[in-house]
């Protein structure tokens, strides 16, 4: 899969795209990440890519025709012109089934904003307008790199194990249940029995228990999302019921 990622600051995207997972799969040519400097595509000796905007405020806004050249430019690089991504604070919430979505294509292009925006005009260039939380950033630049993570652990091949992806926070709409490793007891404290005895359909359901529980008491809105058996409702009304004790208490 190919990232290309079109910013002023291309050198953030150099240490972070270099480890850990991202970095192994780059080196075994399972992903691409591309960056490009914007500045590339200016024509003016001090290689301006914001100005004034109209109608007056505060800040700058993003130039749209380094923008347009920069596309043009990046999208005809390969034959698949790519899905088009402006990170930015007004666009539509990233989640985890959008990073399921992405990873079915071959190429993303990401913009990254800056200052106090981007030029309309440009905008109308992006296939969808995308932001990771309801906060600003100085720039798109750590957003595309939290997406291009999320996405990249969906390209087949890219975890060591795929089903990886599968049982992990929100790929059933919950939170993760609990897990544990060795040692079995420190410092008082002990690994549930339940994942000691090898029986894995009670491993299954105290996991499936555990998952509901935390998101009932961390992320209860979730669960509107999450088909549930009279089992799994029982267990998030008890686990609501023992907060609004505690809270009482």
């Amino acid at each position: 899969m190919i990232f290309d990622v079109i910013t002023i600051f291309p050198s953030m995207f150099e240490g972070p795209m270099s480890a850990s997972v991202i970095g192994i799969a780059r080196e075994r040519g399972l992903l691409e990440v591309r960056t490009h400097d914007l500045r590339e595509w200016t024509h003016d000796r001090h290689r301006t890519t914001d100005d004034e905007p109209y109608g007056g405020g505060p800040g700058m806004v993003m130039k749209p025709d380094p923008i347009f050249e920069a596309l043009d430019a990046v999208q005809s690089l390969e034959d698949e012109p790519g899905y088009v991504i402006f990170l930015t604070p007004g666009g539509a919430p990233f989640s985890q089934k959008l990073a399921v979505d992405l990873a079915s294509l071959e190429r993303l292009v990401f913009v990254c904003g800056r200052y106090e925006g981007i030029d309309e005009r440009a905008v109308s260039r992006a296939d969808l307008e995308l932001s990771i939380g309801d906060y600003v950033l100085t720039g798109g630049e750590l957003p595309a790199m939290v997406v291009i993570d999320a996405v990249s652990r969906h390209v087949p091949g890219v975890l060591g194990d795929d089903e990886s992806c599968v049982d992990e926070s929100f790929a059933e709409g919950m939170l993760e249940y609990p897990q544990y490793t060795r040692p079995r007891e420190l410092r008082g404290l002990t690994v549930p029995e339940v994942l000691l005895g090898g029986d894995h359909a009670r491993i299954a359901q105290w996991r499936r228990e555990q998952a509901l529980r935390k998101t009932a008491r961390v992320r209860p809105e979730l669960l509107a999302g999450v088909a549930l058996s009279d089992d799994d409702k029982q267990v998030v009304a008890n686990e609501l019921r023992g907060a609004n004790t505690a809270e009482e208490g």
